[in-house]
């Protein structure tokens, strides 16, 4: 498979008039002749998929190790929520938030009583549920804490990642997202991610939030020392400082939890979600904390005509529903258990540099002499694995949680193969059918 790259911000050639393109090179051009470049794919074009298994418009097979950065938590299609989601779009599709519908009270009740909360604020995206907690700890800061007009400050982790708006790329250390982007929204410290006494000794008395992913995803998956979040929630407690959790990757079943914050038993005064809340159907996400803290907004303060629509509502209380089992949480923990071992083997047999992460969710770290991580997830793409890279030489893997651990198993073999020296023969892919009729089982 081959595709030929055009500069950026020159015309794509012609689809129709390079010889002997593939279908996957004619869709790529026809793609890059009308999109903004702020993205840089890898070349395959999807046309179907199903399960943890994708197929392009030339059917051909893929492995889904990257589960849409989260969001396809219960794998592309799940049987469950595309039910929920047909039911509804016969229904009711969206009123607006200028009038009541029938699915919104028992969206909120059962994701407020899911987090151990009272008060659900939704949204779209992630990014605007980190917009809306900004904007709420700092009026929080300023009604209920007496922080002065004007001076709220938030305390952030360097290499966070909670989006690409302009607020948020303001307290982002990564060059990418701030170049040319400024000037920047001030009220923002920025402290080492795992440092707990770096934190503390940031909190002043204008200090109203402390905004951290307990996992950083973008950054590699890079899990804080034992003990941090624990910590963290002392401080933040003893200051009178909101804790806000981001986890909008690392929630929902990823880490082996509901929520990685569980793994040290740790309840953040606010948790923002999204990704995996949509179910991959539909773009969901909240905030989601007291009704003290969230009760700071009046009518006209705070809104999205999208946020909490009937057929979101919908899809998002059926994730709720799996959730409650407890099977997906179970899966990652025990499937994550065997990723990891894998890993750790892939280490001492020096394949890899080492790796990390945390239920099913790991970020690898490939030697130098095999180039980027992204021609990694190229070699891995042509043996029909889908992968992403981050940061350099660094591969993330996030399965679908419904993975069997076969397919677990195959994926994980052409990522030994393609960081062996030695050439290894194109694999054949599993033929078997995808079955969707049953839940998925370990």
């Amino acid at each position: 498979m081959s595709t030929t790259a055009h500069a950026p911000g020159t015309p794509a050639p012609d689809a129709q008039s390079v010889p002997d393109a593939s279908a996957t090179d004619r869709a790529v051009r026809a793609a890059e002749a009308h999109t903004a470049h702020n993205y840089h794919p890898l070349p395959v074009v999807i046309a179907s998929a199903e399960g943890a298994w994708t197929t392009d418009i030339e059917g051909r097979r893929s492995l889904d190790l990257l589960a849409g950065y989260s969001a396809l938590n219960f794998g592309h299609r799940n049987p469950r929520l595309i039910a929920a989601a047909k039911a509804q779009l016969d229904r009711l599709t969206l009123t607006s938030r200028a009038f009541h519908h029938d699915r919104f009270a028992d969206f909120c009740a059962e994701l407020a009583d899911l987090c151990g909360m009272e008060t659900v604020l939704p949204m779209n995206t992630g990014a605007e549920a980190v917009e809306t907690a900004v904007k709420v700890a700092r009026k929080w800061g300023y009604q209920v804490k007496g922080v002065p007009p004007g001076r709220a400050r938030i305390v952030v982790a360097a290499g966070n990642f909670h989006g690409r708006t302009t607020t948020v790329v303001s307290f982002s250390t990564d060059p990418d997202a701030r170049a040319d982007f400024g000037p920047f929204t001030p009220g923002f410290d920025t402290v080492p991610f795992g440092d707990a006494a770096a934190l503390e000794a940031a909190l002043t008395d204008e200090t109203v939030a402390v905004l951290i992913e307990p996992v950083q995803g973008e950054a590699g998956v890079l899990v804080p020392p034992a003990g941090y979040l624990t910590r963290v929630r002392e401080l933040t407690a003893a200051h009178d400082v909101l804790l806000i959790a981001d986890e909008i990757q690392s929630g929902l079943a990823r880490t082996g939890r509901t929520f990685a914050c569980d793994h040290e038993d740790v309840t953040p005064d606010m948790y923002l979600l999204g990704k995996a809340l949509g179910g991959g159907i539909v773009p969901v996400s909240a905030v989601v904390s007291s009704e003290a803290v969230l009760g700071v907004l009046r009518p006209g303060q705070h809104g999205s005509t999208f946020g909490g629509n009937p057929l979101a509502c919908a899809v998002a209380l059926e994730v709720i529903a799996m959730l409650r089992t407890g099977e997906f949480q179970q899966r990652s923990a025990e499937l994550g258990a065997h990723l990891h071992a894998r890993l750790h083997e892939m280490t001492g047999a020096g394949l890899i540099e080492g790796s990390r992460g945390r239920g099913l969710w790991a970020g690898v770290d490939v030697p130098p002499h095999h180039g980027s991580g992204s021609a990694v997830a190229r070699r891995l793409l042509e043996r029909g694995v889908l992968v992403k890279d981050t940061h350099g030489t660094t591969v993330r893997l996030a399965p679908p949680l419904v993975i069997d651990r076969s397919d677990l198993d195959w994926g994980l073999d052409r990522l030994a193969e393609v960081l062996t020296r030695s050439a290894c023969p194109r694999p054949a892919r599993p033929s078997k059918p995808v079955e969707t009729a049953k839940e998925p089982s370990l």
